[in-house]
């Protein structure tokens, strides 16, 4: 339980101590001869691994390719979030560890924050310019990572201070609430903003419904006020500058994503294929050089799951994630003892399906191996309302 546990908080500081601490987890499991369980999400998981595999032999690229079969590792933790945990009174521990390293990245991500500032101030350069391509990224590589963490561990965070019945940690993991949201919205990761605000509406939503003015409220604030420009970040959503801001190659992206999914809808062009293959793919009329960005990826996990692997391949990852939802919606309803659990777990998968839109956020290991912990710690919580009943 202990192993398990560090290796889900350790997604928001370090992925090579969660991939060790996984190991150990099983290794454990496997000495000690605890009870494996299987969540119902198996089915679509092997649905999904079996279309990777034929995809990946249909494309011939076994060498480019295998990286995505060594990420099915990454699959296992809600496997090892059920087997080694019983009680959700057990999970309080996993949501303060993911309470305090994600205040900890977070504040050390605002230090970032302060550097940045202070470089740009000092080279007399424009700050949003300079800021947007290299942002803060808190104890991880790269800001989409760090921002995806943090939108988990800020929603993780609320629901237990909206839902818990235990009191006792509650003023703490508020400071932590509020250090983590000052550095999520610092990272200027407009797609994580839109999630954590979708999701945060839900869990108000069941908390107090009066609160949902805060969004809208602070969302003005920042607007009208404008500091360190996170005013003209939330304005580059319908008035992007120029190359910049990221707009014009995220809908370039979709639009070769949409040709890849029509010539090869039932098995992609391969996994790890879309960054090699996508000058293959340019839609109609499409004029070089292409918007500035990243096209290793379609940015987008509906688009980049199908182009990839093929619609069934993304359909089966949709019925993974719809299957947990599902479960948790019906769980809450009928078992409410257990909701901190349960509402953090939907809260978590709103906010992944909302920002998926716009970032393969699922391809990081650090984020998809957190994603399935809070989906194994759901899980952990339907289980043990079913055997009371």
């Amino acid at each position: 339980m202990y192993l398990a546990g560090a290796a889900a908080v350790c997604c928001v500081v370090s992925i090579a101590a969660f991939e060790l601490l996984m190991g150990a987890t099983v290794v454990a499991l496997i000495f000690t001869r605890r009870e494996w369980r299987l969540p119902p999400i198996w089915l679509p998981l092997a649905l999904f691994f079996g279309l990777t595999i034929v995809s990946l032999a249909a494309c011939g690229q076994w060498r480019n390719g295998f990286p995505q079969v060594k990420k099915f590792y990454v699959y296992l933790m809600p496997f090892l979030i059920v087997a080694a945990f019983r009680t959700a009174r057990q999970l309080r521990w996993v949501a303060l560890g993911w309470a305090l390293a994600g205040s900890l990245s977070s504040a050390w991500a605002l230090n970032q924050f302060y550097n940045k500032w202070e470089d740009a101030k000092d080279a007399h350069v424009d700050f949003y310019k300079a800021y947007v391509a290299d942002r803060i990224t808190g104890f991880m590589s790269h800001w989409m990572t760090f921002s995806g963490g943090m939108m988990m561990a800020l929603l993780i965070t609320a629901a237990v201070i909206f839902f818990s019945t235990d009191r006792r940690w509650i003023a703490w993991l508020v400071c932590a609430g509020a250090l983590i949201s000052v550095a999520l919205i610092a990272a200027e990761t407009r797609s994580v903003w839109l999630a954590t605000a979708v999701g945060g509406a839900y869990l108000i939503w069941f908390w107090k419904k009066w609160a949902l003015i805060a969004i809208p409220v602070l969302a003005g604030i920042l607007l009208l006020i404008n500091p360190f420009e996170l005013g003209d970040r939330m304005i580059s959503v319908f008035k992007p500058h120029g190359d910049t801001d990221s707009n014009a190659h995220r809908a370039m992206c979709r639009a070769i994503g949409w040709q890849m999914i029509k010539a090869h809808p039932l098995l992609g062009v391969g996994p790890e294929q879309v960054g090699p293959q996508h000058l293959e793919y340019l839609p109609p009329g499409t004029r070089l050089p292409l918007p500035t960005g990243y096209y290793g990826h379609l940015h987008n996990i509906y688009f980049h799951y199908a182009a990839e692997r093929g619609v069934p391949a993304m359909l089966a990852l949709m019925w993974l994630i719809g299957r947990a939802l599902f479960d948790f919606v019906g769980a809450v309803r009928r078992h409410p003892a257990n909701k901190w659990v349960l509402h953090g777990a939907i809260a978590v998968i709103i906010g992944i399906l909302v920002g998926g839109y716009f970032e393969v956020n699922l391809g990081d290991s650090e984020v998809l191996g957190m994603f399935l912990a809070v989906l194994g710690c759901g899980y952990v919580a339907v289980m043990e309302e079913e055997c009371k009943a």
